[in-house]
C-alpha cells in the first residue's frame, strides 16, 4: 500500500524539496534492497535533504560501537525478506533512512536554529528503535548499557518491599523513615519510580485534593509572554530523547501543558527556563497531571524561590555552597577563589535543573531518588562531590591553569569520568547535614541583609525532604482541626520562653472568665497556623 497524501505532504514540508513518488504495495519489496544498497554506500544514495548540504554525522562516543538498529514494520507494509543480509554499517543505514525522510538533522544533532526536526522514532512508515534503556537516541546522556544488571530475583524482592511500603506509606514515614531512606539510596525500582516520587514528595495527596484542577489550569488562556517563551524552549529539552525528539510530538505537547499550567497556577512566579528540564524528567516517568503536581512540590517545598524573578534563592544557596566547599574540599575552594570564579557561574544549572543536564542518566535517576527523600542537602552534596572529583587533587589542578580552563571543565563534565556507584557512595558519606546547611544559611542571610538589603523570598520555607513534608502536613492538619498544640513544644516550634509567658497569661484568663480564654486560644491557634503555613 502506498503512502497517504498526508504522509507525502509531511515529507515535503520537512525536506523542503520536490516530493518523492509513493511506492506501490507490489513494489515495496523491491525498494527495500535499494535502501540497503544506499545504506552500504551512502554516496550512491540521494543527496541530503537538510538545509545544509554537508550535514554532520551522528555523534557517538569515542571508541564505542553503534548499537543495533531494530526495524519494526507497520501492519500495512509487507515484512522484509527474513533471509536478507543486514546492512554492514547500522549507522550508515540510519543516516540514509533519515535523509530519505528529511529527518537527518534530528538524528545527527540540531538544526541551524538549534531546533529538532521531524520525528526520530518514525521514518517513512518504519519505526526505528535506536535507543538505550532510558529512551535516549544519542547525546552525552546516551548509555551503552554497561551498567551492572540486577538479578531478576533481587529486582522482584525490591519491588515487593516497595509495594508493601506503598500500602502503609504514612506508617513507614512516621515510624521507619530510616528504612525508607536506605531503600531510596539503594535506588528505587524503575517500574515503581513514578509512584515512589509522588509519595515521597506528597504530590499524590495534592493531586487527590485538587480533582480537575489541572484541566482547569490547562483551559485557562494564560499570559501571552510566558506562552511564547515556553513554546520556544520546548525543542531544547532533551532533543536526543525519543519522547521529545519530534517537533510537536506528544512529549513536547505534554511539556507545554505542564509549563503553561504552572504559569496560571502561580502567576506571580510565571515561567523560568530551568523548570522545563525538571518537568521533562518527570514526564519521562508519569502522566502530565501527576508530573504537574510533582513539579509544584519541587518549586514550592524543595526549592522555593529558585524559579522566581531575581533568582535570589539560587544566589543565596551559591554563597552557602561556597562556604561548605571550604569545609569539605579546601583545595578546590582555594583554586576557585584564586581565579575569582563565582559559584553562580557553574552551579546554577546544576542546582536549578537538579543535575538532569549534567550527569549520566543512571546517576541522574539515583540523585533524584535521594533528592525526593532527603531534600536539597542531596543537591549540595552532589555538587560538592563533583568539585572534589574535578578540583580536589594537585595533578588535576595542573591541567587547569586559568579561569577559562576551569570553567570549561566545570561546564563540560565528561560522563565517562563519573561512576554511578562511586558518586552515590561519596554523596551518602559526605558530612553535610540539614543542620549545617541551615546554620550556613542563617549566616549568609545576615551577610546578604548587611550588604544588599532585605531578601524578597523566605529561606525558612524550604522543607528538607519527605520527613519534613510529612511533619509539616501533620502540624497543619492538627491546627486546622482545632487539636492540641502541645506537640509543637517537642518539635522545636514552641520555645520555653513562649510557654512560660503564655502559661501565666492563661492562668489569668481562667480567673477572668472562660470566654476570654476561648478568644485567646483561638487567636493563638490562628497565629500558629499563619506561621506554619508561611502566610502571615
Amino acid at each position: 500500500m502506498g503512502d497517504s497524501p498526508d504522509t507525502v505532504s509531511q515529507t515535503q514540508r520537512s525536506a523542503d524539496s520536490a516530493p518523492t513518488p509513493a511506492p506501490s504495495a507490489a513494489g515495496a519489496d523491491e525498494e527495500e534492497p535499494q535502501l540497503l544498497k544506499q545504506a552500504q554506500n551512502p554516496q550512491v544514495g540521494p543527496p541530503p535533504l537538510s538545509p545544509k548540504p554537508d550535514a554532520p554525522t551522528t555523534p557517538t562516543r569515542a571508541g564505542q560501537s553503534s548499537p543495533t538498529v531494530l526495524l519494526v514494520h507497520e501492519p500495512t507494509i509487507p515484512l522484509l525478506n527474513p533471509n536478507r543480509k543486514p546492512a554492514l554499517d547500522n549507522l550508515s543505514y540510519l543516516e540514509s533512512a533519515s535523509m530519505m525522510s528529511g529527518t537527518f538533522e534530528s538524528l545527527s544533532g540540531l538544526g541551524e536554529d538549534g531546533s529538532s526536526v521531524g520525528s526520530d522514532s518514525e521514518i517513512n512508515g518504519l519505526t526505528i528503535k535506536r535507543t538505550d534503556k532510558y529512551g535516549f537516541l544519542g547525546g552525552n546522556q546516551y548509555s551503552e548499557g554497561g551498567d551492572k544488571d540486577v538479578r531478576v530475583e533481587v529486582a522482584r524482592q525490591r519491588e515487593m518491599k516497595w509495594l508493601d511500603m506503598f500500602c502503609h506509606w504514612d506508617k513507614w514515614v512516621k515510624h521507619r523513615f530510616m528504612k525508607v531512606k536506605l531503600r531510596c539510596r539503594k535506588g528505587i525500582p524503575s517500574s515503581l519510580r513514578a509512584k515512589a516520587w509522588q509519595l515521597l514528595s506528597n504530590s499524590q495527596e495534592l493531586l487527590e485534593a485538587n480533582p480537575g484542577k489541572f484541566d482547569e489550569l490547562e483551559r485557562a488562556p494564560g499570559e501571552a509572554k510566558w506562552l511564547d517563551i515556553i513554546e520556544k524552549d520546548l525543542h531544547r529539552q532533551f532533543p536526543f530523547h525519543e519522547m521529545f525528539a519530534a517537533r510537536g510530538g506528544h512529549g513536547q505537547q505534554d511539556l507545554y501543558r505542564i509549563l503553561k499550567a504552572y504559569t496560571v497556577y502561580r502567576p506571580d512566579e510565571g515561567y523560568c527556563q530551568a523548570q522545563a528540564p525538571v518537568a521533562a524528567v518527570l514526564l519521562m516517568h508519569m502522566p502530565a497531571e501527576q508530573a504537574f503536581w510533582c513539579l509544584v512540590q519541587i518549586c514550592e517545598k524543595y526549592l522555593p524561590g529558585y524559579y522566581s524573578a531575581g533568582l535570589e534563592a539560587i544566589q543565596l544557596d551559591g554563597e552557602i555552597f561556597f562556604s561548605l566547599l571550604r569545609r569539605t574540599c579546601p583545595m578546590a575552594y582555594r583554586h576557585l577563589k584564586k581565579f575569582k570564579i563565582d559559584p553562580i557561574l557553574y552551579m546554577t544549572e546544576w542546582f536549578m535543573c537538579i543535575f538532569s543536564r549534567t550527569l549520566p542518566w543512571s546517576c541522574v535517576l539515583r540523585v533524584w531518588d535521594m533528592f525526593f527523600c532527603e531534600g536539597v542537602k542531596i543537591v549540595f552534596r552532589v555538587g560538592l562531590v563533583l568539585l572534589r572529583q574535578m578540583l580536589g587533587a594537585v595533578d588535576k589542578l595542573r591541567e587547569l591553569q586559568g579561569m577559562y580552563e576551569t570553567m570549561e571543565r566545570l561546564r563540560n563534565i565528561s560522563p565517562d569520568s563519573i561512576r554511578e556507584d562511586v558518586l552515590v557512595q561519596e554523596v551518602i558519606t559526605l558530612p553535610v547535614t540539614e543542620a549545617l546547611i541551615e546554620r550556613e544559611c542563617s549566616i549568609q542571610v545576615r551577610k546578604w541583609r548587611e550588604s544588599r538589603g532585605e531578601l524578597m523570598h523566605q529561606p525558612g520555607r524550604r522543607l528538607h525532604g519527605t520527613r519534613a513534608i510529612f511533619e509539616h502536613k501533620r502540624r497543619a492538619a492538627s491546627i486546622s482541626s482545632g487539636g492540641s498544640l502541645s506537640f509543637l513544644g517537642s518539635s522545636g516550634f514552641c520555645t520555653p520562653s513562649f510557654q512560660d509567658k503564655h502559661k501565666g497569661s492563661r492562668k489569668e484568663m481562667e480567673v477572668n472568665g472562660t470566654k476570654d480564654l476561648q478568644k485567646q486560644s483561638k487567636t493563638t491557634k490562628m497565629g500558629w497556623l499563619c506561621m506554619v503555613l508561611n502566610i502571615g
